[in-house]
């Protein structure tokens, strides 16, 4: 019985034998059929047709702070034309792609001819440079970034030296942890002060009486041709604040944009109050309204009685008077700079974001003060070459995508200066790593027009070549004529990228990406937009630094304009406007943002446009839950990238 079952069982398994080697055989056979079908094909197709991807090992599943780290994969770009504008991108055209025709640009009248004879000689100037620099006629020297320079440990100059240095003394390689200056001065007797802004006089009123000085320390070589950053701005306001007391008045200033104002009123801080290297922010002193007694008769016979003894204070004065010599001392601590009057602690004001001891390369003094000498010590030995350029992070890591071949959902362009090297390396570090740019779905640009200095713009070229984000305007740059960065803008935007929307902002404005676009994705498909922090009914100034005259701008308004620092507007907009600039029928104006604003009116009238208000496209510094933050320095820029990332909301830097 056993044997037949095992008889049985050793047929079955000859059988199944048989089976697997047929089995085996047909495997093979068809495998010689398709590598006898596969092999001509690559042969025919290139290797290039066989994807890398299709024969490696399917990934691990990756953590979220993984996925952040390593970005979005970038799309995949089909073959590029040699004659595509696309070509740009890959280092044979850095140059913007706007025509001009100086022609267009002569014969005005009107308010119009100054502006549009400066654009022709700008531009033509501009040409003449860029060709000499694509030559080579315009290389500099070479410098190591790693240069040191020597500066001194101490500074000192006297009161009449001073002035003849516009009350500014430079600090070569700024400050470091340690280091301090001394101001000996003497406040003026106060004054009737004549400007309008702090008279505010009514009827028959005794004119305001004023006396107060500033003592900043500014980052000198921070920029170039613009105002300096105040790295601390301290105010002595002995007659003629608003509150009627002399108080002491602390900030900070970068373009422009000033931060919250720290104020010193006579009462000394809260004990539950932060510290400052463990020194309160402000200090006590007598006040007019203060009776230097803060309990009443009453409680004072009662602590008596009982035996309570009373505290032993001492109130001191305020620690600047009319016609009586002081001595100031700002020294730089671990957490913030401290400011003695006289050997005796007055305030401290801790260190802002943006801000670093290394950037205060100068000291300023002014108002109704005298000096009479100033003096810094335990100042650095060395500091880094202050080239510009240093800022510069020449790693792969930092350059622009490929162009994608397809139509992309936004275009934003950056308008820059030449010389503004940390401002684009900070944007390329922050808000330029968001997934929807690194994807190629938003492509981003600086536009950059020619700079006064040669060696500016042959790093401007080699920066441009590297990263292949810049985009170079040949003109020579000039406040007024930003407006032609604006219409290179929009032709790249419509012709190169061919964007469904296009933004404009600065390289001081921190853009989500994702917000912007979704804001204009809210207008319905096919509307004309104008999407903005939008003003109506503003008048111009007619008088003061941006003063514009009458032969400027007749009009008694201007036309509703979305603030430039960052606005978005549809394809068809933006076609229109480079068509009219071609046509030479484009009227400019030297404010880029009122001529966007006459530009989209002037396309209303003949298509409606949708006009989309919103206060998070922050004009001045950083809001709430903002689109768009402006006046934001290299490192707030970063401070606020790394905040996006580690909380996944926006939050300010300082928010003022």
């Amino acid at each position: 019985m056993k044997r037949a079952k095992l008889e049985k069982f050793d047929t079955f398994l000859s059988l199944s034998r048989q089976r697997s080697i047929q089995i085996l055989i047909g495997l093979g056979l068809l495998y010689m059929l398709l590598v006898t079908l596969e092999i001509p094909f690559v042969f025919n197709s290139g290797f290039s047709a066989v994807s890398q991807d299709s024969l490696s090992r399917p990934p691990r599943l990756e953590s979220e702070e993984d996925l952040e780290e390593r970005g979005a994969p970038t799309r995949p770009n089909k073959l590029i034309s040699a004659n595509s504008p696309r070509m740009a991108q890959f280092g044979y055209k850095i140059v913007s792609g706007l025509g001009f025709d100086p022609t267009s640009f002569s014969g005005r009248r009107g308010g119009d001819s100054e502006l549009y004879k400066s654009v022709r000689v700008a531009w033509e100037i501009g040409g003449k440079v860029w060709e000499e620099i694509k030559v080579g006629k315009e290389e500099t020297k070479k410098t190591d970034n790693r240069v040191l320079e020597a500066c001194p440990n101490s500074v000192a100059i006297n009161g009449s030296e001073f002035l003849t240095r516009k009350k500014v003394m430079v600090l070569p390689c700024g400050l470091t942890l340690g280091s301090y200056v001394s101001v000996v001065g003497k406040p003026r007797e106060a004054h009737a002060e004549q400007d309008p802004k702090i008279a505010l006089l009514r009827d028959e009123e005794e004119s305001v009486m004023v006396s107060q000085f500033i003592v900043e320390l500014q980052g000198l070589k921070t920029v170039d041709g613009e105002d300096p950053p105040r790295v601390l701005h301290f105010n002595p306001r002995l007659r003629g604040d608003w509150s009627g007391k002399p108080v002491i008045e602390l900030n900070t200033c970068y373009r422009m944009q000033w931060g919250s104002a720290s104020r010193c009123e006579g009462w000394k801080s809260k004990a539950d109050e932060e510290t400052v290297d463990g020194q309160v922010k402000c200090e006590k002193w007598i006040r007019d309204d203060d009776s230097r007694s803060e309990e009443s008769k009453a409680t004072w016979w009662l602590n008596r009685l009982i035996g309570k003894t009373k505290k032993v204070t001492v109130d001191l004065p305020f620690p600047f008077s009319e016609g009586n010599h002081f001595v100031l001392t700002i020294s730089a601590g671990l957490e913030g700079y401290h400011i003695d009057v006289g050997g005796r602690h007055i305030t401290s004001f801790p260190y802002r974001t943006g801000f670093t001891l290394e950037d205060a390369t100068g000291l300023s003094v002014s108002g109704d003060v005298d000096i009479h000498s100033v003096f810094a010590a335990s100042l650095p030995s060395s500091h880094p070459s202050f080239a510009p350029q240093r800022h510069l992070d020449f790693s792969s890591r930092w350059k622009a995508p490929p162009l994608p071949n397809e139509h992309v959902e936004l275009f934003v362009g950056i308008l820059s200066a030449g010389n503004h090297f940390a401002e684009r390396m900070a944007v390329r570090k922050s808000w330029m790593q968001h997934n929807l740019i690194k994807s190629s779905n938003v492509v981003a640009r600086f536009f950059v027009a020619l700079h006064a200095r040669k060696e500016v713009n042959v790093e401007l070229k080699k920066e441009a070549e590297y990263f292949g984000d810049i985009v170079i305007v040949p003109y020579m740059d000039n406040y007024d004529l930003v407006v032609l960065k604006t219409v290179a803008i929009c032709e790249y935007g419509v012709r190169t990228v061919s964007a469904k929307y296009i933004m404009k902002c600065d390289d001081d404005t921190f853009v989500r990406v994702d917000a912007a676009l979704n804001e204009a994705k809210k207008v319905s498909e096919g509307r004309s937009l104008y999407i903005g922090n939008i003003n109506y009914y503003h008048k111009p100034l007619r008088y003061g630094k941006w003063a514009v005259t009458y032969e400027e701008w007749p009009e008694e308004d201007y036309p509703p304009y979305a603030n430039g620092p960052g606005y978005v507007l549809s394809s068809d907009i933006a076609s229109f406007i480079v068509s009219e600039f071609e046509k030479h029928k484009l009227r400019l104006f030297k404010m880029e943002d009122v001529s966007m604003g006459m530009w989209v009116e002037q396309f209303n009238s003949t298509k409606p446009v949708v006009y989309q208000h919103s206060l998070k496209f922050c004009q001045f510094g950083c809001i709430e839950d903002y689109y768009t933050a402006h006046y934001q320095s290299p490192r707030q820029m970063i401070c606020m990238w790394d905040k996006l990332l580690l909380h996944g909301k926006p939050q300010c830097c300082n928010m003022r």
